[in-house]
């Protein structure tokens, strides 16, 4: 085994853990290496022993005695996260903590605090941010061809039931605090530091749970000229509109994950106007002849966000000493967002 390999116990085998983080894991053989894992189902632990040829454990407890493991991924259950974490980081390891970073700010205050006083690396699975479409849209946005940006429209659109775990308050589901983590994150990328308000609306529509699966939010900066952003998540649209829309004063920008286009015309081509009180000859509104300039981005067999950027990044600062991508006060910005929400509008 490399010396220069993170060494990597992976907290929960389910869709997260098995499917995301040791999936990505795997991918990146002369960075990272699975050690150990944990997970309280015997089969999962078997499978992940003829994968990677790793330690098993059934607890939490047993694989953080174990001296190979460097980093730990707490996969487990979101409700678990931040007890999780905190176990991790007061028995030497480093931290990736799965999102939401925790059930509750207080909690996500206390993971922070113990990360600071061990001195152990602490960093939350926003792994959104490195979605090749999200990276576009902030490219396309940071050009300035737009104009000042008045509305971001940020969409996940279904029609469907859910029955499992996270669809139950007690364990920490909610659309909110399942994929509301996503979308705030990257608001929050592009609204930058300025204070905000929050306006929300949630329901329970079609869920089997008693958490909701409907989320409204608004997230508007307070005395500055920054947009507007509008999230909008439901399990009940039978309609599903595109993923972004943009609003500029020089052109807009709309579409899915895996296709975006966006309009823009030059000020510099428009005739010169001012401001006339006197009746229009023809009777009608005042309109101009706008030459519009259009792109477009697609990528092909899409399968989601690249989480490996985010594995990259860590790997960096593991092993280099780079900036940590993801602080924990970054998400913790996120959980501030969705307790604002929670309580303005409990379900």
């Amino acid at each position: 085994m490399s010396e220069d390999k993170v060494r990597v116990g992976i907290v929960g085998l389910g869709r997260s853990g098995w499917n995301i983080h040791a999936r990505i894991l795997e991918m990146l053989p002369d960075k990272y290496q699975v050690v150990a894992v944990s997970d309280l189902d015997a089969g999962r632990r078997q499978e992940a022993k003829d994968k990677f040829g790793c330690n098993t454990y059934e607890t939490i407890e047993e694989l953080l005695k174990d001296p190979a493991v460097e980093l730990v991924v707490v996969a487990s259950p979101s409700y678990l996260h931040a007890e999780h974490s905190i176990m991790a980081l007061k028995a030497g390891k480093a931290v990736v903590s799965e999102k939401p970073m925790a059930a509750t700010l207080e909690d996500a205050d206390r993971m922070i605090a113990v990360s600071e006083e061990t001195g152990n690396l602490l960093t939350v699975f926003q792994n959104r941010r490195y979605a090749p479409h999200f990276q576009k849209v902030r490219e396309v946005i940071e050009s300035g061809i737009l104009g000042r940006i008045v509305l971001i429209r940020r969409t996940e659109h279904r029609f469907s039931r859910r029955w499992d775990w996270q669809t139950l308050k007690k364990f920490g589901g909610g659309s909110l605090r399942n994929t509301g983590p996503h979308l705030i994150d990257q608001a929050l990328q592009l609204l930058g530091p300025a204070e905000l308000e929050i306006f929300c609306d949630m329901r329970r529509t079609l869920t089997l749970g008693d958490a909701e699966d409907h989320v409204k939010l608004l997230m508007k900066a307070v005395d500055t000229e920054a947009p507007l952003v509008d999230i909008e998540i439901t399990s009940a649209c039978a309609y599903p509109q595109d993923n972004w829309l943009v609003m500029g004063t020089q052109g807009g920008l709309t579409g899915t994950m895996r296709h975006l286009r966006w309009k823009y015309y030059k000020p510099e081509e428009l005739p010169p106007r001012q401001l006339e009180t006197a009746p229009m000859p023809d009777r009608s509104y005042n309109r101009d002849e706008i030459k519009w300039y259009e792109e477009e981005w697609s990528i092909e067999d899409y399968q989601g966000p690249d989480q490996v950027g985010f594995y990259l990044d860590l790997y960096e600062t593991l092993r280099h000493g780079a900036p940590l991508a993801v602080t924990p006060e970054s998400a913790r910005r996120v959980m501030w967002v969705i307790q604002q929400a929670m309580e303005k509008c409990p379900v």
